[in-house]
């Protein structure tokens, strides 16, 4: 349980980079330096992590704590993951609550936004490859993108990408049916979410990230469509770009993607709201990973199983590809902030350099801007 403590917190402080940065960070400490685990014990701990909702990298934190020191292990694992990033983006919350109308944190931002449309578009051309498997898995990214452009609701079409490909696979087992007849049913899972403010409460803003926490599926940054649908068009809680200034929050620090939601739950609630909606997003991977650990080598065994989830990571990145370009709306500004989104897409597709460093050279760029102002 110390080690497990112990490593965890280290990796909590530590950890840059985002999702895939933490598995290989994991990677080296438990499999080859500490040999927690062996290499094919650490894949399919990884697929399991991969193939239930939530966040992939602490999700793979709870499965290790759990693997080195049963349900103990579980809870640390996961909870000395979070509580170093979650502290640290509360102290920023506090300072971006403070100081975040002056102009001086406008400039910083206004340098950080387009480098985190880059890296997003980065993590969607790299999922993508591995993802989009096949021609009908392609269809169903850009259907579901499209359909959320038009007002789509993200968790219906996320569940529709699986249903389809199931349907697929279905058909493919049976050798009958038509490719057209089952992605023409896409747009009517694309039901509109009613847009119009919502009174602040704590409970709400509770049962909001719990609500996301145990349905969100795929990358991180796919955080960035449920955020968009629930605090910005149907609660009007946030601003699009207070939405990315939480996001370019959660690249800068070490630690989960997730939190977030503890930037966003400081900025409506103060402590409170960033303890509550912090507890909300993570609890579900704690108790998924509690439930999955028993069964799930044996997930992917099942063809229909395998053709759902495929369906949802297919969903997944065209919820992503629909969200960046909303997004990028209130990034690309001007000619600086394009030239600057084109230099970091240079940068980060071909030297594939850590994307804190880009991200701390947009903050300098707007400061820069700003002193010459």
């Amino acid at each position: 349980m110390l080690e497990v403590a112990l490593y965890f917190l280290k990796l909590g402080v530590t950890a840059f980079g985002g999702p895939a940065a933490h598995i290989a960070l994991m990677h080296a400490e438990v499999v080859v330096r500490r040999k927690w685990v062996q290499e094919q014990r650490f894949l399919d701990l990884l697929g399991a992590a991969n193939m239930i909702p939530g966040p992939t990298s602490t999700e793979l934190a709870i499965f290790l704590g759990f693997e080195r020191a049963g349900w103990s292990g579980l809870v640390l694992g996961g909870v000395c993951f979070i509580l170093p990033a979650m502290l640290i983006v509360m102290a920023l919350a506090w300072g971006y609550v403070r100081f975040g109308t002056t102009s001086q944190v406008g400039w910083l931002f206004y340098g950080i936004k387009p480098v985190i449309i880059v890296i997003i578009l980065q993590a969607l051309w790299g999922l993508g490859r591995k993802a989009v498997k096949n021609l009908p898995l392609g269809l169903v990214g850009v259907g579901v993108a499209g359909v959320y452009l038009l007002g789509g609701n993200v968790l219906l079409l996320l569940v529709a990408g699986g249903v389809i490909m199931l349907l697929l696979e279905v058909v493919r087992q049976r050798q009958k049916g038509t490719l057209l007849g089952f992605f023409l049913p896409l747009a009517s899972w694309g039901l509109p979410l009613e847009a119009g403010p919502v009174s602040f409460s704590l409970p709400l803003l509770f049962l909001t990230f719990l609500k996301i926490g145990a349905v969100l599926y795929g990358s991180g940054y796919v955080l960035l469509a449920f955020l968009r649908a629930d605090l910005v068009v149907h609660l009007g809680w946030l601003t699009d770009r207070q939405l990315l200034d939480a996001i370019a929050i959660g690249q800068v620090t070490p630690g989960p993607v997730f939190t977030t939601a503890t930037f966003i739950g400081y900025m409506l609630g103060g402590v409170p709201g960033a303890l509550l909606a912090t507890l909300g997003i993570f609890l579900p991977s704690f108790l998924f990973v509690a439930v999955a650990y028993p069964i799930f080598s044996r997930l992917r065994t099942w063809p229909g199983t395998a053709a759902f989830l495929d369906g949802v990571n297919a969903a997944a990145l065209g919820l992503m590809a629909g969200v960046t370009w909303q997004l990028a709306g209130a990034s690309l500004l001007d000619p600086l902030t394009f030239a600057l989104a084109l230099l970091a897409a240079l940068v980060l597709f071909r030297f594939k350099i850590n994307a804190t460093w880009l991200i701390l050279a947009g903050a300098l760029v707007g400061i820069a801007r700003m002193l010459w102002h």
